[in-house]
């Protein structure tokens, strides 16, 4: 039984391919700036939008999208002229988002039942539309965030330095959350909302378990994303199995095997640099 004969596996693959491209590259960013929980929080945002869509009988991702990005970019205001911390825009996130579109759905009366597909992914319901979106936002996410590695790389990690050197850190601040909201909402069809952030983080973590240097870091993280991505997608088809949970049980499995290598390797590094030490002489009396 060939996978590729069946039309919506093909979608399938090429959707997980994507966002197995798209939710690592803007997570590196994520994971250096210590968010690694804002992915869960744009997720229960982005059902909000799904709730919309069910209420009003509108396509759910063109909505999710817009509601991530702007509760993203809410919150986002807010600690940066401190009104909020980053934890409690993120509890924001995480419950007044998932009770919207829990509540809206209700109102549509067809329940939270109604959010399930969106809430664990449904890859094989992906249709020649979904793929589209996804291939145009996946693109729009892999420019901003590979072309403007330098500037996105000194905001993440020391905002006051990035400052310093003139760069417009709002900006920058802003143009990753909304990044990050995107991704968050076309990974939906993928591994689901509650899923997502696996998708973002877990890559990252074992990526710098395998390699050094930033850029190196950012490539690695997201080929070990299409690695679980298409891996799972795959796996899915034969074992019969939920496709976002054997991604992300794929994507931790990953980070367990890395995880070795990087104590191999700081070992070695250690071993390094006792060896580099200047050897002190200690002088006696005869």
């Amino acid at each position: 039984m060939n996978l590729l004969d069946y039309a919506f596996m093909q979608r399938a693959l090429l959707t997980a391919l994507l966002t197995g491209l798209m939710a690592p590259a803007i997570g590196t960013y994520i994971v250096q700036r210590r968010l690694s929980l804002l992915g869960d929080g744009l997720g229960h945002v982005a059902i909000a939008g799904v709730g919309l869509a069910v209420m009003t009988g509108t396509a759910p991702l063109p909505l999710a999208i817009v509601v991530c990005i702007a509760g993203a970019v809410a919150v986002e205001l807010l600690r940066q002229f401190g009104k909020a911390t980053g934890d409690v825009g993120l509890a924001i996130l995480f419950y007044g988002g998932l009770a919207a579109g829990v509540l809206m759905a209700g109102v549509a009366g067809q329940g939270a039942a109604a959010l399930s597909q969106y809430l664990f992914g449904s890859l094989t319901t992906v249709s020649t539309e979904d793929v589209w979106w996804v291939g145009i936002l996946s693109l729009i996410v892999l420019v901003a965030t590979i072309g403007l590695t330098p500037q996105l790389f000194a905001v993440s990690t020391d905002e006051e330095y990035a400052k310093v050197l003139g760069l417009k850190t709002r900006f920058y601040n802003l143009l990753v959350v909304i990044l990050a909201a995107i991704t968050v909402s076309v990974a939906m069809r993928t591994v689901g909302l509650l899923l997502v952030s696996a998708l973002m983080v877990v890559p990252v973590a074992s990526a710098s378990n395998l390699v050094r240097g930033f850029t190196a870091a950012l490539f690695a993280a997201m080929a070990l994303g299409v690695l679980t991505a298409v891996g799972g997608t795959v796996g899915s088809f034969y074992l019969d199995t939920p496709p976002g949970a054997l991604i992300v049980m794929l994507a931790i499995a990953v980070f367990v095997l890395s995880w070795p290598v990087s104590a191999l390797r700081s070992r070695r590094q250690q071993l390094r640099d006792n060896e580099s030490r200047p050897t002190a002489v200690l002088g006696g009396k005869s």
